[in-house]
């Protein structure tokens, strides 16, 4: 009977010992696979402020950039070079049940370009919902890594201390219309290719 028990304990070890492991294994590989996919997923849709700007300042324009406060609020000041698709009816209330309306101004910006969405700020859900909106819908959006406060109030947070002071007011604009940047020759501190900022 001695033995038996032995026996038995023996074998539950090490039942134990081999789930560990294999849980321990297994949970390795499923966290370095999320973290591949979390940065894979950052890096395609998500656009560094510093990289529009570099576009805006080479005069690229193989983007569209698209507010999606509202339309008082877009007027009263936005991104140069941004257009308006509203996602708020007034500044108090969104519009996120208007969904034709919403998916029929995306399908109508133009196709050959990327579109990059922005709201009120980095923490605010706005962006994300509408492109998960429109991606049920086979559109395909890229969102800002800043929203329009950090963008028109925090301008200087997010730049690199070695870049060229430029004011915000440079890169803001009013009215109904979208504005155009002024293309400049300002050097970068971002580096070239894949890993630039």
């Amino acid at each position: 009977m001695h033995t038996t028990l032995k026996i038995v304990s023996i074998a539950v070890l090490a039942s134990v010992l081999v789930n560990i492991g294999f849980e321990y294994l297994f949970h390795k590989e499923n966290s370095e696979t999320r973290i591949a996919d979390f940065y894979a997923t950052e890096n395609a849709v998500h656009v560094s402020p510093h990289s529009l700007r570099k576009k805006m300042d080479n005069g690229e324009h193989d983007f569209v950039l698209v507010d999606l406060r509202s339309a008082e609020e877009y007027e009263t000041a936005h991104i140069i070079g941004a257009v308006n698709i509203p996602a708020y009816t007034d500044p108090n209330h969104s519009a996120y049940d208007e969904v034709e309306r919403i998916v029929s101004a995306f399908e109508a910006l133009p196709d050959d370009k990327e579109v990059i969405v922005y709201c009120y700020s980095t923490a605010c859900m706005t962006g994300r919902k509408i492109g998960g909106m429109l991606a049920e819908h086979g559109l395909f959006v890229k969102y800002l890594g800043i929203g329009w406060n950090e963008w028109r109030y925090g301008f200087d947070m997010w730049n690199h201390d070695g870049e060229t002071p430029v004011p915000a007011s440079e890169y803001i604009h009013a009215g109904s219309e979208p504005g155009t940047s002024a293309v400049r020759e300002l050097p970068s501190p971002c580096g070239e290719g894949d890993f630039s900022c």
